[in-house]
């Protein structure tokens, strides 16, 4: 709490430097979890952890859905749909080729979903970019919106690789496929329903004199949980359903009062500062079982590298922006809070799916 009081006093100061609250937690985190008597000791239980992460990644992929400018594709649709539709996949494959190539002991389906981890682009540890005046408006809003797109697409490729990488033979992998089919078709059928509905009865009670703005960012926070939990009882994917319920709430939401979304998003970066801190405390334990390899390092910066400038820089090939433009829009795509909810899923479930694909059936 201290840190947080800290970091309000002092925001604007640090901002001139790109110190982001996420980077202020994370080293905090590693100072404070350093050494053999240090000042925060975490024992946590895994199954309780990985509830708090799933609900920190619903209200992540909702909000980022509902801040996209212009529209679902931003003012500029064209550039967009180029950039999810020909880069991500590319940045995607060569993720995955590096991963097999470097960390081959890992298995194919491993490098998969170390490839849907680390390309989701989000913008939290640069916010700075978003704010600089000094960079065109036009490339500010265009990262915006990928960066909110983005990792709502990534989800459910992540789900999949997540649930090959622990399956047994071939028939496994290959229900893990069939089933996961009409898991995104009930995913996209509640988000819709839930986004669409919420956002019609939100905006009448309010015009009707019925509820006030305070009411409505309550309710307003209520939509991502109540669209994943939906999803989940329905037999849906529950990341895909939030994420789809954004979208088909914004149009809506630029109805309502300002602020209205401001709960939702504060609440979601307060859950996301904690776990930047607890990321410290397992980068610590990381370095102290001595894990880190020159592959892992090298896998690490090619995936901030090339496999996100290179397919940037040809899915943009053809159109208005410069070649400078272009290196920009590759370069700016840190991975952040997505990439760190996705890792800690990984790191909580695959133990725990291992284990339960090796124990005896009960026949």
């Amino acid at each position: 709490m201290l840190i947080l009081l800290g970091w309000a006093l002092v925001a604007g100061r640090l901002a001139r430097f790109s110190v982001t609250m996420p980077l202020a937690m994370l080293v905090a985190g590693v100072l404070l979890t350093a050494g053999s008597d240090p000042v925060f000791v975490f024992d946590l239980e895994y199954e309780s952890a990985e509830h708090v992460v799933e609900v920190v990644l619903a209200i992540l992929l909702f909000t980022d859905a509902t801040e996209v400018p212009g529209g679902v594709l931003g003012r500029e649709p064209r550039l967009t749909l180029r950039l999810l539709l020909v880069a991500l996949p590319l940045s995607l494959l060569l993720a995955w080729g590096g991963g097999v190539l470097l960390l081959g002991g890992a298995g194919i389906w491993m490098a998969a979903v170390l490839a849907t981890i680390v390309m989701p682009v989000d913008l939290a540890p640069a916010v700075a970019f978003v704010r600089d005046r000094r960079v065109p408006e036009r490339l500010r809003e265009l990262v915006n919106v990928e960066s909110g797109l983005n990792d709502g697409i990534v989800a459910p490729v992540f789900l999949l690789a997540l649930a090959a990488a622990t399956a047994a033979g071939a028939e496994s992998i290959e229900e893990a496929a069939i089933d996961a089919v009409p898991a995104l078709g009930i995913a996209n059928l509640v988000g819709a329903v839930v986004g669409v509905a919420a956002a019609r009865v939100l905006r009448r009670s309010l015009v009707a004199g019925w509820s006030q703005p305070s009411a409505l960012r309550i309710g307003v926070l209520a939509l991502p949980l109540l669209a994943y939990g939906g999803a989940v009882v329905a037999g849906g994917n529950g990341f895909v359903a939030a994420f789809v319920a954004g979208v088909f709430f914004e149009p809506v939401a630029r109805r309502l009062p300002a602020g209205t979304l401001h709960l939702a998003e504060d609440v979601g970066h307060l859950l996301s500062l904690a776990l930047w801190f607890v990321f410290g405390a397992i980068v610590n334990q990381t370095l102290a079982a001595g894990s880190v390899t020159w592959q892992i390092v090298l896998y690490a910066v090619l995936a901030l590298t090339v496999a996100r400038v290179l397919p940037v820089a040809v899915a943009l090939i053809g159109t208005d922006l410069s070649a400078r433009d272009r290196l920009v829009v590759g370069w700016v795509g840190p991975r952040g809070i997505a990439t760190l909810v996705f890792g800690m899923l990984a790191f909580i479930d695959l133990p725990r799916r291992r284990r339960t694909s090796r124990s005896p059936s009960p026949s």
